[in-house]
């Protein structure tokens, strides 16, 4: 069971070890300029003078401490977009990638179904994730206390926890759109205009009367400032993840069980 889970995940060990570092290495930077960026500027009178929208995207709030800074730079940053986009890109290759290059062919002649292979594929993501999110909250509990900041060790663990759903949410919009094409590279372009349109999308309505049109999109549901500077916790919006990236799995496994593959 889980062979090809399996055999995905060891190729994609050393992507996501690499994409690990890199972001461990902006975390420990952002914790290292922290302490000189505190003291130079005037936080309240800069975020003021933003863009009520650009305020609203990253969760610009409580920036002058630890918490804020963070959540700012490094979470709804590079977690919500860079990261989210990343693992969308990288999903739109799962089925696509093998149908272009003549690979399914092969997984289609051994006894599996249609919708294991999907499954699988998708479950190979998710070692890959879960090596992200420790590494990189390991590093930032270290950064922080070597600065003299400690970030709270609950809210961070929680912090990386709840972004689970969101990011398998982002996967499984991958998955989707990879079932749906038959080019890899059109799956992709696909995959990452969707989820930064979903983002632009909750930005410009969350604070207008068309708020509610928002609630397609992930990031509605998974806010890193929200955690860590208020400690405030959205199960719900985890379970709505969550629910969401079964459907998409299960709709997308649905669809190859009936798609033509040439």
């Amino acid at each position: 069971m889980l062979e090809l889970a399996a055999y995905g995940a060891r190729r994609r060990f050393k992507g996501a070890l690499a994409l690990s570092i890199g972001l461990s290495a902006f975390s420990a930077l952002y914790a290292a300029f922290f302490p000189s960026f505190q003291g130079t500027l005037d936080i309240e009178a800069y975020v003021e003078a933003l863009p009520p929208v650009f305020v609203e995207a990253f969760g610009l709030r409580a920036f002058d401490t630890i918490e804020g800074f963070l959540a700012t730079e490094l979470y709804q940053f590079a977690w919500v977009i860079l990261l989210g986009l990343y693992l969308a890109y990288s999903a739109a290759s799962l089925i696509a990638g093998d149908v272009e290059d003549g690979r399914m062919d092969l997984l289609l002649a051994l006894p599996v179904s249609r919708a294991r292979i999907v499954g699988e594929r998708y479950l190979s993501l998710v070692p890959g994730i879960l090596v992200i999110n420790v590494v990189v909250a390991a590093v930032t509990w270290v950064a922080t206390r070597a600065i003299g900041y400690p970030i709270g060790t609950a809210d961070l663990v929680i912090v990386h926890a709840l972004s689970l759903p969101y990011l398998f949410a982002c996967a499984a919009i991958g998955l989707a759109l990879s079932v749906l094409a038959d080019r890899a590279s059109v799956a992709q372009r696909a995959a990452m205009a969707v989820v930064f349109g979903l983002f632009l999308l909750e930005s410009l309505v969350s604070s207008t009367d068309y708020s509610w049109a928002g609630a397609v999109a992930p990031m509605r549901y998974f806010d890193p400032t929200a955690i860590l500077v208020d400690g405030s916790y959205d199960l719900a919006g985890a379970a709505i993840l969550t629910g969401a990236t079964l459907a998409l799995v299960a709709g997308s496994q649905w669809y190859f069980r009936r798609k033509d593959v040439n």
